[in-house]
């Protein structure tokens, strides 16, 4: 001990009296990746991305796609500290679920829904977004734009739907199938051409509660996120500059958009796995 104070220079009243700090490493074994180099991988997903405003899980899961393994946590607070996370949305009545029972299915092809929204063109003014989406993975199945909003632009993306997974248009073609298609009670799902239509396909109806958009959930969330992404920041010259953008997103987004309740998949990505393992 003597020896040690005489090295660095202390007496032992000195020593005694000195506070040690110690500096507490953390366990096991150091990132591969510093903050830096996770910060610039950071920006450049979200530079490359197809997407506005990604939360820090979906860029995380970008990352390790790619090869860039760093923990979510980290991700989360390198993305805070500079201000890249995107902005909250507020909570509706402060309530985070207002639907208890549950829409999502465990196969696909048995519920389908159906809605329409509308958006803004430079040229032709308000125009209408029809779509027909899977519960099952939020797969957009078809859609169609028109001027006009009404019975029979409804009908035609549920028909090209149709078509297309069943590949005919005859009469009872859905009747023996499990599938049913949800809308709500807008005048063009209640009308009675809308209405003959699915009952010359077979396809069985499930109506949405009145006042309940949660019933017809999967496909209201589609539309927030189209509006995020498409329509609160394009400006659509026309009827024909829509249908280019609105083609280019949702190719893209059936194909590499994230959701969290598909354990972080894209709707493609998710049903080709579930086809694979069964």
């Amino acid at each position: 001990m003597i020896l040690i104070l005489k090295v660095v220079g202390y007496s032992s009243a000195a020593w005694y009296g000195k506070k040690v700090t110690f500096i507490k490493q953390k366990p096991g074994p150091k990132p591969k990746h510093n903050d830096e180099e996770a910060l610039i991988a950071i920006k450049e997903e979200i530079k490359n991305s197809q997407f506005h405003s990604e939360g820090y899980l979906k860029i995380k899961k970008r990352m390790s796609d790619n090869g860039i393994v760093v923990a979510k946590d980290r991700v989360n607070s390198i993305m805070r500290e500079n201000k890249l996370l995107s902005s909250v949305r507020p909570v509706k009545d402060g309530r985070k679920n207002k639907h208890e029972g549950t829409i999502i299915t465990d196969a696909p092809n048995v519920l389908w829904a159906t809605d329409g929204k509308k958006f803004y063109t430079v040229k032709e003014g308000w125009c209408w977004f029809f779509g027909v989406i899977d519960h099952f993975n939020d797969e957009l199945i078809s859609w169609h734009t028109q001027k006009i909003g009404n019975r029979f632009a409804a009908m035609t993306p549920v028909r090209r739907a149709v078509k297309k997974i069943f590949h005919s248009l005859e009469q009872g073609v859905c009747k023996n199938t499990s599938l049913q298609l949800r809308s709500d009670h807008g005048s063009q799902y209640d009308s009675q051409d809308f209405m003959n239509e699915m009952k010359f396909l077979g396809l069985d109806m499930s109506k949405a509660y009145v006042r309940s958009p949660e019933c017809n959930g999967i496909i209201e969330r589609f539309h927030r996120t189209l509006n995020e992404q498409v329509f609160s920041v394009t400006v659509l010259e026309s009827l024909a500059h829509a249908q280019e953008v609105l083609e280019e997103f949702i190719n893209n987004y059936n194909q590499n958009w994230l959701i969290h309740r598909l354990k972080l998949k894209s709707p493609i990505q998710y049903r080709i796995e579930y086809e694979k393992a069964g």
